[in-house]
């Protein structure tokens, strides 16, 4: 969706220069919003045109030189931050935010010319994903960079409670060592897909990784689902539960053997008793011990997730 100003004779700004303008400039980004306006261009049949000294504005947007003119395409809050004239844009960026859309500034010669909201439809099952994990105990905290308003509203929708939105790339990781310290402990967990989400997945004690998103971000992670269903988190979390919980049994059973039946066939009760430990019934033990330690790490095989979630592959990084 595109508003436009209007020119000092009252007419419109073309929506067809302002997406050509966006584009051209967009061509040279890989941040997922960039993606979707050139997509937009592409339905509308625009021609690109060449983009000159471009730069790209970390958390802030991209600027470059289009046809003579410099164009850049920014987030709200930094147009707000250099008090750029936004007037009736202003009002309507506001209210495509609190829609949960992403309000753009399309800014040329230093002038607002439009505003553009792009949207990105909440998955069917990410309020399901929600769910699970509160389920398994875990709170959820989720970080954007889009404004507080489409951060809030995208957030009331999935049934997320705590928002903390506006954040620049560079502060992601800062933002989990924060988390880490006041968790008193406790392990952070990061989702994330992005090139902007990588500090972070390397930051966080486990960090898991959306498989159809960026290669960065896949390499930074401990963990990679290959699915898109946010519902696999937890049904990871779930299964490196239960893993470790059959790791321990396994040493139950394993140790059990051990410290009863090896004394005795030492013979530390024949003063007493006279009994000794067999060398058939030692070595049938021995063998139960490593059967029974097997048919235990075999129960995963039948590992149902709780609550419906679907499993997912994973991918762990070789080392």
């Amino acid at each position: 969706h595109i508003v436009t100003a209007k020119k000092p004779d009252g007419t419109p700004i073309s929506p067809a220069d302002v997406l050509k303008w966006a584009a051209s400039v967009e061509q040279r980004s890989e941040h997922p919003l960039a993606h979707a306006i050139l997509k937009a261009a592409e339905d509308k049949q625009a021609t690109l045109l060449p983009v000159e000294k471009f730069a790209a504005m970390e958390g802030r947007g991209v600027r470059g030189t289009v046809d003579r003119r410099i164009i850049e395409v920014i987030s709200l809050r930094h147009a707000r931050e250099r008090s750029l004239e936004l007037g009736s844009l202003g009002t309507d960026a506001d209210r495509l935010a609190a829609q949960g859309r992403s309000p753009v500034i399309v800014v040329v010669n230093n002038t607002v010319y439009a505003v553009i909201a792009i949207s990105d439809p909440i998955k069917p099952t990410s309020r399901a994903a929600i769910e699970l994990l509160r389920r398994n105990g875990l709170p959820v905290v989720m970080v954007s960079g889009d404004s507080r308003k489409g951060a809030e509203a995208v957030a009331a929708e999935v049934g997320i409670d705590e928002v903390i939105a506006e954040v620049l790339p560079s502060q992601k990781a800062d933002l989990v060592k924060k988390l880490q310290r006041q968790s008193g402990g406790g392990d952070i967990v990061m989702v994330g897909d992005g090139i902007n989400d990588a500090p972070a997945l390397a930051q966080a004690n486990v960090g898991i990784a959306i498989g159809t998103g960026t290669d960065i971000a896949m390499e930074a992670s401990d963990v990679t689902l290959i699915r898109g269903d946010l519902r696999a988190v937890s049904v990871a979390i779930e299964l490196a539960r239960r893993t470790m919980r059959t790791i321990r049994w396994n040493l139950v059973w394993a140790f059990g053997y051990n410290v009863l039946l090896i004394p005795l066939a030492a013979g530390v009760l024949y003063p007493v008793t006279g009994w000794l430990l067999s060398p058939v019934l030692a070595s049938a033990a021995m063998a139960w011990s490593s059967l029974s330690v097997v048919l235990n790490s075999l129960t995963l095989r039948a590992f149902k997730p709780r609550g419906g979630g679907v499993v997912s592959h994973a991918v762990l990084p070789q080392n």
